[in-house]
């Protein structure tokens, strides 16, 4: 069912405890993420400065997460190259409350877990410098971090830049750090025990993409973190997320179809006071977040105990497109060239080309030279570009060619049964 992104944010309010979506990429899933914060929580919290609100109700990580943090170069005198930290309620909050409960090093040993753990992240403690007008500006604690490399010697090297990759990873580790403590405090029932009454007001957690940068060793490594770390979340916290990343989503997937018994169940006896499960896969439903051609939005529902199929999802979309051939981009061009690479590595094939019909004892060279060109466009608008009416009928005719010698209708046909 087409729906606003409104009303597709606001359909994933009242849904199970865990629900995971998989978009590709222009989607709108940041927009998404936004949309549902905006629809929980509408106050401003990108502009709130150093809030004191006990009142959060979500907790959101996105491509907005990651803006709050910008490099300093020091470009004149290039040694002094700081990560300054955009003060607002998320920045503000989650530094301000990993200092004072004395977790901040928790930041420190996640980010040197998943990148490098010779490099040191340190956060700033407050001083006053001076501007142009050698006026006094205070700078607040944990507003920068500088990065140090161990070395041989016992200097190391202080103040480098770190990668792109890191810094994304730096800032998630401020995220999960948060919610690491988030869920372990929630999981404490009775609320006059509990640590703090930060997360008191607390009801969803959105993660969109996170770390995609990450290699897949770490990547899934930190798709299972995050699922353990879901599945022990004994409080009424949903949790929404959403990827790009087909490795990422199978196994969080995956993860989410395990199910945690609760050792406190005793099978036989009647006890009403104690659930069965810390965890069970009824808790989680996943879906295919797509965007149609009037720039409405829907979730579709995927199997729960399918992986799901990055290259079947390609050839779906080139055969809508078949069948209402005046939706035929450029970009279907790239897909289907997606889809023969996988299908020639599966199979074991050197290139993706001896999987193209044969004509006059060879692969179609007009198909090749199509696939070529459409797939290595200089520029993304040339993606969305028409196609000329004979490169149309060679697309629809390799697709027919793939699903009658390949099987992938039915392959399909049975990953949407599940």
């Amino acid at each position: 069912m087409a729906q606003s992104l409104t009303e597709v944010a606001e359909s994933l309010r009242n849904a199970k405890k865990v629900q995971l979506i998989y978009a590709f990429n222009g989607t709108g899933k940041t927009r998404l993420s936004r949309a549902f914060r905006l629809f929980v929580d509408p106050k401003d919290a990108e502009t709130v400065e150093d809030s004191e609100d006990t009142g959060i109700k979500v907790l959101y990580y996105n491509a907005f997460t990651e803006d709050l943090f910008y490099w300093d170069n020091d470009l004149d005198a290039d040694t002094n190259r700081k990560l300054i930290i955009r003060p607002n309620n998320f920045t503000g909050f989650a530094l301000k409350f990993l200092k004072d409960q004395g977790l901040d090093n928790n930041i420190v040993t996640n980010f040197q877990y998943y990148t490098n753990d010779s490099i040191t992240p340190l956060f700033n403690e407050e001083y006053i410098t001076q501007d142009d007008n050698e006026n006094d500006i205070v700078v607040k604690a944990y507003s920068e971090v500088t990065f140090s490399i161990s070395s041989g010697d016992d200097q190391g090297l202080p103040n480098i830049k770190i990668s792109k990759a890191e810094e994304s990873n730096f800032i998630w580790c401020v995220f999960y750090s948060l919610l690491e403590e988030a869920i372990e405090t929630l999981n404490e029932t009775d609320i006059t025990n509990r640590s703090t009454n930060k997360f008191n007001q607390l009801e969803y957690v959105f993660i969109d993409d996170p770390v995609s940068s990450l290699d897949d060793n770490h990547l899934i490594e930190l798709a299972v973190n995050i699922s353990r770390l879901i599945k022990n979340s004994r409080s009424e916290l949903k949790f929404i997320i959403t990827t790009h990343n087909p490795l990422f989503y199978n196994v969080i997937s995956n993860e989410l179809n395990n199910n945690i018994p609760n050792p406190l169940y005793i099978i036989g006896e009647q006890n009403t006071g104690v659930k069965k499960w810390i965890y069970h896969s009824d808790n989680s439903i996943k879906y295919r977040f797509v965007k149609f051609a009037d720039g409405y939005f829907g979730l579709d529902p995927l199997g729960r105990k399918t992986p799901f199929s990055y290259h079947l999802q390609l050839l779906r979309e080139i055969q809508k497109a078949k069948n209402n051939p005046i939706l035929i981009k450029k970009y279907h061009f790239n897909f289907i060239r997606n889809v023969l690479e996988k299908t020639a590595t599966f199979l074991g094939y050197s290139t993706w080309e001896k999987l193209l019909p044969i004509v006059n004892g060879e692969p179609d060279l007009f198909a090749n030279r199509i696939l070529n060109l459409s797939s290595h466009s200089a520029h993304a608008g040339d993606e969305n570009g028409e196609v000329q009416e004979n490169d149309r009928d060679k697309l629809i005719e390799l697709v027919n060619y793939l699903e009658s010698n390949y099987k992938f209708s039915e392959l399909i046909e049975q990953n949407e049964a599940v």
